[in-house]
């Protein structure tokens, strides 16, 4: 056999596996189940006890694609976030990343024990292995179901699937430190958490406003080369943060979210790349999942995994969400949304391979239990969430995603963008010509998509409803002009 035919075929089978991962993914929004859950049934049927019969179990490697993956999703997420939204929800979302995640790996760990006869501390392992909620599982149901929430609901669910991930991260390494050396007291853990927050929050800060200086001057030939300088940047804001003691996980999203409310270069272009870099990484990791799982060893464990996820779902979570929103002003239904919006993905799995690489007991029950409860998590939240959005009157239209019909690249040296807004049926700007609605002048009506047609408009151009509107200008006028646009008209008497 020719040697090359050990690079070649492994490079056939994985674009053939991303390929029917994305057709699955447009399949299963159809179907109203989540493509996150087709992704893993197509690398279980191609695993080693599937039709497939690829044989793998590589934990090591899992794991390392897996923290880069974590890593490059916690900056898209951190670029796609809007600050001015997700400022009132800061508190409350600290207090689901990290009460939160403590109520979940306390309630799930006692659980464990009862269920699976764990000892105590590999029983609270495994429920911070199941405590945080996962960013890129959540909002890829949410777009395949075209699925809008009312309120603050949706930057607080992206807040804290942000920023829980590290507080996970940080409770399964001092566990698995503590079962793996179980004469190690409780309190030098607490100096470990302290230091791996404080770092990774300063150093994604200062990362990320040097990083924004740094790609407004440093002026590369090529737009290209700017997705690489980006994904550069990840890896050394990752790298150098975790090195001198932080979370690196946290940094790159603080990193992100600076970078994404920031004017900086090929902004727009290096947004889109992300979007997409992360689409693929999400596909390749539940992949790579599937491949990994041993379908037979989780059956052997369904009945008391299937106790524990339910569970989960119905008293932890809530109980977690209740009272870490105990003080907070939100109406109960949207608390009890924040409660079902809690989707496991790639993260437990990633974060079981660390007691599993140190051969501690019972790593890999925990491995499959995390499993179950990721499959069992998808499947029954992911499928019923737009009928639980309307059973609680949370769900609104999704926004209509900005298609950006022109293209326009901020030199990052001022903070002029072009933006979209979409003229609603009830505005009271319909019928009206654009010179008497006193649109700030600073901001300019570039362009008029109306009916499949593109209009140069002028101040006497009729506005109608659906008319996508292609504004340039600065922030403070697009706030005007939206304001003006999403007013209704007067009804009549």
């Amino acid at each position: 056999m020719d040697h090359s035919n050990f690079i070649d075929l492994p490079i056939l089978v994985t674009s053939v596996l991303l390929i029917v991962g994305m057709l699955a993914s447009k399949l299963g929004g159809r179907l109203g189940v989540p493509g996150l859950v087709l992704f893993l049934v197509i690398g279980m049927l191609a695993g080693s006890e599937g039709p497939g019969g690829i044989p793998f179990e590589n934990y090591e490697l899992t794991q390392t694609i897996g923290i880069v993956a974590l890593a490059f999703i916690l900056y898209t997420g951190g670029l796609e976030t809007n600050w001015k939204q997700t400022r009132p929800v800061l508190a409350r979302g600290l207090s689901l990343a990290t009460l939160g995640v403590l109520l979940t790996t306390g309630l799930v760990g006692v659980v464990s024990h009862l269920l699976l006869s764990l000892p105590w501390l590999t029983s609270f392992l495994l429920g911070a292995v199941v405590s945080s909620t996962d960013a890129s599982a959540v909002f890829s149901v949410l777009k395949e179901r075209a699925l809008g929430l009312k309120g603050n609901i949706k930057p607080l669910l992206e807040f804290e699937s942000g920023v829980n991930d590290p507080m996970a991260v940080f409770l399964v390494i001092g566990l698995t430190a503590l079962v793996a050396h179980p004469g190690t007291p409780w309190s030098e853990v607490i100096p470990l958490f302290l230091r791996q927050m404080l770092i990774g929050g300063a150093l994604g800060v200062l990362l990320g406003r040097l990083a924004v200086r740094f790609i407004n001057r440093v002026d590369l030939p090529s737009e290209g080369l700017y997705t690489v300088l980006s994904v550069a940047i990840v890896g050394l804001v990752y790298g150098a943060t975790a090195l001198l003691g932080g979370s690196g996980f946290l940094a790159v999203y603080i990193t992100g979210v600076i970078l994404g409310n920031s004017a900086f270069v090929h902004k727009r272009s290096l947004r889109h790349w992300h979007e997409g870099l992360t689409y693929l990484l999400e596909i390749g990791m539940f992949l790579l999942l599937g491949l990994l799982v041993f379908p037979s060893k989780v059956i052997a464990l369904a009945v008391p995994a299937l106790l524990i996820s339910l569970f989960l779902m119905f008293v932890a979570r809530p109980v977690a969400v209740y009272v870490s929103l105990a003080l907070s002003p939100m109406k109960k239904r949207h608390k009890s949304m924040v409660a079902w919006v809690g989707l496991r993905g790639a993260v437990p799995i990633i974060l079981a391979t660390f007691p599993l690489l140190e051969h501690l007991p019972g790593s890999q029950t925990i491995f499959n239990v995390a499993f179950f409860i990721m499959l069992t998590s998808l499947l029954v939240q992911g499928t019923t969430l737009p009928f639980v959005a309307r059973l609680l009157q949370v769900d609104e239209p999704l926004e209509a995603k900005n298609t950006q019909r022109l293209l326009f690249t901020p030199t990052g040296a001022s903070k002029h963008d072009l933006v979209e807004v979409v003229v609603p049926e009830s505005s009271s700007v319909v019928g009206r010509r654009i010179v008497d609605l006193n649109f700030p002048p600073e901001a300019l009506i570039l362009l008029i998509h109306r009916g499949g047609e593109y209009i140069v408009p002028n101040g006497s151009t009729v506005l109608e409803a659906g008319d996508e509107i292609q504004v340039l200008g600065s922030p403070e006028f697009f706030e005007q002009v939206r304001e003006r646009i999403a007013r209704r008209r007067a009804q009549p008497a």
